[in-house]
C-alpha cells in the first residue's frame, strides 16, 4: 500500500515550495521532480524538508531540493516560510528561531500579531562572499562589473555568493525586456561557474527601488529568490547604484534588504504565506 504524506504549499514573494515536516522517503530528489511538476504534480519551485535539530546551536533543520531534483544550499524565501510554519503549527513558541541549513545556522526573527500569526520574517543571511574560486573561474574568484559575452550579447555582471552563487547583471532597460530564459539558461551552465549559478537581471528605478528578475539554478525562472534579492542589493551597493538599504522588486513581490555596516551581515525581510495544504501518495 502506498504511503500517504501530508504537505503544506507555501510561498514567499511568489517563490513557492512544498513543505513537509520530517523526511517523506529515502529519495527526496525524485519526489521533488515529480511533485514540482505544475501539470502532473502539486506544482512548485521545489521541495523543502523541515526537521528538528540534533545540535544545540539550532532549533530546526532545512533541506531544499530544486524542481530538477538538485539539492540547494540555501533559500531565503523558504527560510522565512519555515519560520511561519513552525510557529503557527505550534512546533515552537519562540519568535527568534535558529535554522540549520547547508550554509550554516540562520537566525529568523518572526514578526507576529496578537493571533499567533506571522506577518513577516527577517532572516539574518550572514556575510556575503565576494570571492570564491570554487564557484567562479577567475584568477581570484571574484568579478565586479565583469564582461561576459553570451548569445551574441555583452553583459556586465557582479559575482556575489549568499551561500549559493549569484551573477547580477545590471542594465538600463527594464528586466522585462531581458531574455531571462535564454540568457539565464546559458549563464547558469557557463564555464565561468563550475557549480552552475543563479542569475539576476536588474535595473535601478527612478524611486530607488531595484527591479529584478531571476533565473534560479535548478528551477529556471521563478517569481522571486531571497538569496538573489540579497545578492542584487549587495551588487548594487558595490557598484555605487544603491545604499546599504533598498527594496528589491521581483515578479512575486518586494523584499526589504539591508547590508549592515555594523556586522557586515545581510538582513532580508519579507512575507510568508500558506497557499494550501493536502496529502499525496509517495
Amino acid at each position: 500500500m502506498a504511503a500517504i504524506v501530508k504537505f503544506t504549499k507555501m510561498q514567499g514573494a511568489g517563490n513557492d515550495y512544498i513543505y513537509i515536516y520530517g523526511s517523506p522517503a529515502a529519495n527526496p530528489a525524485c519526489l521533488a521532480r515529480r511533485w514540482s511538476d505544475r501539470h502532473t504534480g502539486i506544482g512548485s519551485d521545489g521541495l523543502v524538508l523541515i526537521g528538528r535539530s540534533t545540535v544545540p546551536e539550532a532549533d530546526f533543520t532545512m533541506r531544499i531540493f530544486n524542481a530538477d531534483g538538485s539539492e540547494a544550499l540555501m533559500c531565503g524565501n523558504a527560510s522565512r516560510c519555515i519560520g511561519k510554519y513552525v510557529y503557527e503549527k505550534g512546533l515552537t513558541d519562540k519568535t527568534t528561531v535558529r535554522l540549520l541549513t547547508r550554509t550554516g545556522v540562520k537566525t529568523l526573527t518572526l514578526h507576529t500579531d496578537g493571533d499567533r500569526r506571522v506577518k513577516s520574517v527577517t532572516v539574518d543571511m550572514q556575510e556575503p562572499c565576494l570571492a570564491d574560486r570554487a564557484l567562479l573561474a577567475t584568477p581570484d574568484g571574484s568579478m565586479r562589473e565583469g564582461i561576459v559575452t553570451v548569445c551574441g550579447q555583452t553583459l556586465h555582471g557582479t559575482f556575489v555568493s549568499m551561500g549559493n552563487p549569484h551573477f547580477v547583471v545590471f542594465a538600463d532597460k527594464e528586466p522585462e525586456d531581458a531574455d531571462v530564459v535564454r540568457l539565464g539558461g546559458v549563464l547558469e551552465t557557463h564555464p565561468l561557474f563550475p557549480e552552475r549559478c543563479n542569475v539576476e537581471f536588474a535595473t535601478v528605478m527612478a524611486d530607488g527601488r531595484i527591479r529584478t528578475r531571476v533565473w534560479e539554478r535548478g528551477s529556471g525562472v521563478t517569481l522571486a529568490c531571497g538569496t538573489g534579492a540579497c545578492a542584487t542589493a549587495v551588487a548594487a551597493h558595490l557598484t555605487g547604484r544603491a545604499g546599504r538599504k533598498c527594496a528589491v522588486v521581483m515578479d512575486g513581490g518586494t523584499l526589504e534588504i539591508e547590508w549592515s555596516e555594523a556586522d557586515n551581515h545581510v538582513y532580508m525581510t519579507g512575507p510568508a504565506e500558506i497557499v494550501f495544504e493536502g496529502q499525496i501518495e509517495i
